[in-house]
């Protein structure tokens, strides 16, 4: 089934719900891809709104977050009918929003690691009171162990929300815990290749491996909320904020891609709260 036909099936959900996480291969075609690449790479605001983010072993990783999808080719990605339709699906059915958007860049011989975490350790903070929320990670390029795949604990959202530390400019799970957990949990690496998407479930445990390759990893993260989930306060990132859906081709469509208007970059001082 070609990325623009997926829908999520029976066969997905069983597979959420024991797993964590699902991962649809060629969710994006070649062509959507190249697209986003174009935006995200011949655009001076997401240069302009990278932040270091330090992982408290000598190395950094580039990391760009907006509120908003927007109307360049990124918004419709995110507000894309086979993107939207099926975190709705997984999430039992609400309705979503975008919670936000990021793009980690992994760059080649440099790009630092992420440490052990759940996102709902960040996003518990926020005055999300459940965790009804998700994360698309569409590849970009390559993802393979050698430039720092995501490597995740199969299950692990089931353990509930484990406990979160700041350590350098990251959140980081209780490393005890996450020790245990790995002793009962297969540990998987998430090797995609670009336009493959890793969708998973926020209680999910994840890391990533430093990028000692020559190639870089760059990754796009588009995160949701359910409205039924509204934050109870307000905080960087958005309240429940309508969401309005695309169709599919609006993707390819798209000629947009240096107008950022409304997108509302975040500032590295409101990484941690």
């Amino acid at each position: 089934m070609s990325g623009n036909n997926f829908e999520i099936t029976e066969e997905n959900l069983k597979e959420f719900d024991d797993n964590g996480f699902i991962i649809v291969k060629g969710f994006f075609d070649a062509e959507e891809i190249r697209k986003l690449k174009k935006c995200f790479e011949d655009t001076e605001e997401v240069v302009n709104n990278k932040m270091k983010v330090d992982d408290s072993l000598g190395k950094e990783v580039n990391l760009t977050v907006w509120s908003h999808p927007g109307n360049d080719v990124t918004g419709m990605a995110a507000r894309s009918e086979k993107v939207t339709n099926a975190v709705e699906k997984l999430l039992g059915g609400s309705e979503i929003y975008h919670y936000h958007g990021k793009l980690v860049q992994k760059n080649a011989k440099s790009g630092g690691t992420f440490l052990w975490h759940q996102d709902y350790g960040y996003w518990y903070n926020n005055g999300c009171l459940f965790p009804d929320m998700m994360t698309v990670f569409l590849a970009l390029d390559k993802c393979e162990k050698a430039n720092g795949c995501l490597k995740v604990l199969k299950g692990s959202h089931k353990c509930g929300r484990i406990q979160h530390s700041m350590v350098a400019d990251q959140m980081a799970a209780d490393i005890d815990r996450v020790g245990e957990l790995k002793k009962k949990l297969d540990l998987v690496y998430v090797e995609l290749d670009p336009g493959d998407a890793l969708i998973f479930h926020c209680n999910l445990l994840h890391c990533s491996g430093a990028n000692e390759s020559d190639r870089r990893r760059w990754a796009y993260l588009m995160c949701y909320n359910t409205r039924n989930n509204n934050p109870v306060k307000v905080h960087h990132h958005p309240c429940y904020t309508p969401l309005l859906k695309v169709p599919n081709s609006a993707i390819t469509e798209c000629e947009n891609y240096t107008d950022f208007t409304g997108k509302k970059f975040m500032d590295k001082r409101e990484l941690s709260t």
